[in-house]
């Protein structure tokens, strides 16, 4: 068990928490929720040991060890896979080497025959024996390929990296397990793994995360963390969303009632005041009024964005026809001969593990890349396209504001036409004056999908579009998505986004090759025995860290 005792953690004059009681014990998962800036990261560097309370105290029952997912992805670089995953349980790891250490010894002695015997018990008791099989199945669970095994850290993709630090925090069943956004740059398969391995875990798990489907899947109570307080809720993300929303309810009826009842009193005590006879009568319903309190119903910290994709023109039948498409890079061909025709209905999710594959399939939809000789790509007259690309930095490599960068996409040049997207995006007022350079991750996501908004187009192309975005504006644009009239193709780590807004399913197998299936996510999952049962396969190429 671990636990916050009346803690206080404030930063200059801001309390980020305040007299904060709660307990996390054995056998439950917990889902750390709140807007951005709340102090969920913060939260778990407070537990974990990271961060020192201005007031209170953290708890941990004796003898029980934390684990805590690594966010420094180069720290390790100087150590191999197999080691670094061991070294997730520090102390058996240093049994490991200190062994290695005294049997290397040229004069091995009475005294190291002594120290290594006692080692040799300890390490037994920890299950050292089967510390690499264990590291092994962690490995193969999140896709790293045996091969890489013993190779060092610093040969390793972004990605690679990220499942190895994954490995390692979940390592050895540690009695309280801190995950800060562990699905991040994860793939789905990946993804699916952890929550079966986190179902399945039987000690303490504090995990924050921006993924609404995996909380669900994974979590038995919520911490949602709102004006500087933590509130905990039984049950998994959509659970706590409809209790949240009872309580207030709740709260407005009772607020309701207490007004009819003062307003009662008053009426009481105006007409009776001045008769002798009512005197008492009034005066004792004048203490009663003074008792009664409403109770104050502050409204969430947090901020949903509006987004709302509205095609300037009705898409026509045809809308996207391609043949023989493929794409060779460096020798080897990440696309080979995709042939398919777009609806003008269809809302097309590209999975699969090989990112480079889904960006590269964009890229080439939208003309930024050429595809092998003998493709053939055609466009429907009717269509418009814009296109949220999964790198972006170049989009933001100016230094105009907001305001102005948004401008230059907007057919309508008028300041408060343009604004008008910004508001429905969180950037009000003298936000819109920001130069685009400095903006934080989720700010440029934001930007992004404005400049999408504002285009007006029949066509979206969305490649990865909930990096950097927090939980409020992730489920914003997943209704943006939904509602859309026209025709998408997106790719995304969101199950529930992929879930709730693909009618189709195009899957690029590790050759090169696609499947391609009108059905549902999860449908396609259930029922495709090759989705089903196919390698996990990793992507290649490294990914750019959260802001």
């Amino acid at each position: 068990m671990i636990s916050a005792n009346n803690v206080t953690y404030r930063v200059g004059k801001k309390a980020l928490f305040e007299d904060v009681n709660i307990k996390f014990v054995e056998g439950e998962c917990y889902g750390i929720i709140g807007a951005n800036g709340a102090g969920k990261s913060t939260f778990l560097k407070i537990l974990s040991g990271d961060l020192d309370t201005t007031n209170g105290t953290i708890t941990v029952t004796p003898g029980q060890r934390i684990s805590v997912l690594e966010q420094d992805h180069f720290k390790f670089d100087d150590y191999p896979v197999m080691d670094t995953v061991i070294m997730g349980n520090q102390r058996l790891y240093d049994i490991m080497k200190e062994k290695e250490a005294l049997y290397a010894k040229a004069d091995f002695s009475d005294e190291d025959g002594i120290k290594a015997s006692e080692l040799e018990g300890e390490f037994a008791e920890m299950n050292g024996w089967e510390a690499e099989s264990d590291a092994e199945n962690l490995l193969n669970g999140l896709g790293i390929d045996e091969s890489l095994h013993q190779k060092m850290m610093k040969d390793l993709t972004g990605n690679e990296k990220v499942k190895v630090l994954l490995a390692r925090a979940l390592f050895g069943k540690p009695d309280i397990l801190l995950m800060d956004e562990p699905t991040n740059h994860l793939d789905l398969d990946a993804i699916g793994w952890l929550e079966e391995f986190l179902i399945n875990f039987e000690n303490t798990v504090i995990v924050v995360s921006h993924d609404r489907y995996f909380l669900n899947k994974v979590c038995t109570q919520i911490a949602d963390i709102d004006y500087s307080k933590i509130t905990l809720y039984a049950g998994n993300y959509d659970f706590w969303v409809q209790s949240s929303q009872l309580a207030i309810r709740q709260m407005k009826e009772a607020n309701k009632k207490k007004e009819e009842k003062i307003r009662e009193l008053k009426e009481f005590i105006a007409r009776f005041s001045a008769n002798a006879s009512k005197s008492k009568q009034a005066t004792s319903r004048k203490r009663a009024l003074e008792k009664i309190e409403l109770d104050e119903i502050k409204p969430s910290s947090r901020k949903y964005p509006y987004i709302d994709f509205r095609p300037n023109r009705t898409i026509g039948n045809e809308v996207l026809q391609v043949e023989h498409l493929s794409k060779t890079v460096e020798g080897v061909k990440i696309l080979d001969d995709l042939t398919f025709t777009l609806g003008h209905d269809d809302k097309v999710a590209l999975v699969g593990g090989c990112e480079q594959a889904k960006t590269l399939f964009f890229q080439i939809l939208m003309g930024e890349e050429e595809p092998d000789p003998g493709a053939k790509i055609k466009w429907g007259v009717t269509t418009s396209r814009a296109y949220f690309p999964k790198d972006y930095k170049k989009e933001f490599d100016c230094d105009l504001t907001i305001a102005d960068w948004l401008t230059q996409y907007s057919e309508i040049k008028d300041a408060s036409y343009v604004r008008g997207f910004l508001g429905r995006m969180l950037f009000a007022g003298e936000d819109g004056d920001k130069q685009v350079r400095v903006l934080s991750g989720g700010e440029k996501v934001r930007c992004l999908l404005s400049r999408m908004m504002i285009s007006g187009a029949n066509v979206l192309i969305l490649d990865e579009p909930t990096n950097h975005l927090d939980m409020e504006s992730i489920s914003a644009l997943n209704d943006g998505m939904i509602k859309f009239p026209g025709v998408m193709l997106f790719s995304s780590r969101d199950h529930q986004i992929v879930q709730t807004t693909a009618s189709r399913i195009m899957e690029i197998l590790p050759n090169g090759k696609m499947i391609d299936k009108v059905t549902t996510y999860d449908d396609y999952l259930a029922n495709d025995e090759m989705a089903r049962k196919r390698t996990i396969y990793t992507t290649n190429e490294s990914e750019e860290e959260d802001d």
